[in-house]
């Protein structure tokens, strides 16, 4: 029998969770605090509000330690990029400039420009992003409408491959280590092509080893059967 002071111990592992487009990572892990009733819980890699697919969710003390070593894992992704304007947070949900009369470029225009991107590159994170600058998160600058500049990430696109072509949207899916924006791809590749681009719709399908095949959805889960999902590393 286990004395009235001491706590019952709570179970303590990973859920992959298949995240959809409108709430913010943090939104997904406060409805899993209300549905566990543990406070201890955090993810492996945000995901943006537009963007939906697979975060890896990590409940209580002994799993949240081992995040970072999930964060550093490879992605990949499904993107829908639109192109003929620019977004000042490079997707959807910002200030569109639509380009008129631009260019519109060709398939095997995309294919060259997009084989540029595979490989190790320096990539210059958007203003709307939670990098920090001198402290600060740079889309709380954004907000105030300050652009400030930013020093280049390091980072590696394994693999980009175009998957649809029908002007003015193509769909790509994107291979590519940690700390890759995808907004970023979107934006460069616009600019690369002459006719502005801007990310349409995000989806991930896979962090390191694990797919969005093996997540499950939030509607899924209740507080009797959401320690059924949980696994160990």
């Amino acid at each position: 029998m286990i004395p009235n002071n001491q706590a019952l111990p709570y179970p303590s592992g990973f859920l992959l969770i298949d995240k959809p487009s409108g709430p913010t990572s943090h939104d997904i892990i406060n409805n899993l605090r209300h549905l566990t009733g543990i406070q201890t819980i955090g993810h492996a890699g945000t995901l943006d509000p537009l963007a939906s697919g697979l975060l890896i969710v990590a409940i209580g003390r002994t799993a949240t330690k081992q995040i970072p070593n999930l964060v550093k894992q490879d992605k990949v992704y499904k993107a829908i990029i639109c192109l003929g304007g620019l977004s000042d947070t490079d997707d959807s949900q910002g200030k569109i400039q639509p380009f008129t009369n631009c260019h519109q470029p060709t398939k095997q225009e995309i294919k060259i420009i997009l084989n540029s991107f595979r490989g190790e590159q320096n990539q210059i994170p958007p203003m709307y992003s939670a990098k920090k600058i001198h402290g600060e998160r740079l889309y709380k600058l954004a907000r105030k409408g300050q652009v400030v500049q930013r020093q280049p990430n390091l980072i590696t696109i394994y693999n980009i491959n175009l998957l649809h072509y029908e002007w003015p949207t193509l769909s790509l899916e994107i291979h590519c280590s940690a700390g890759t924006y995808i907004r970023a791809i979107a934006r460069d590749l616009g600019k690369m092509l002459g006719c502005g681009g801007y990310l349409c719709q995000l989806r991930r399908t896979k962090i390191g080893n694990y797919s969005i095949q093996q997540a499950v959805t939030l509607e899924k889960l209740t507080s009797h059967n959401w320690t059924k999902f949980l696994f160990n590393l």
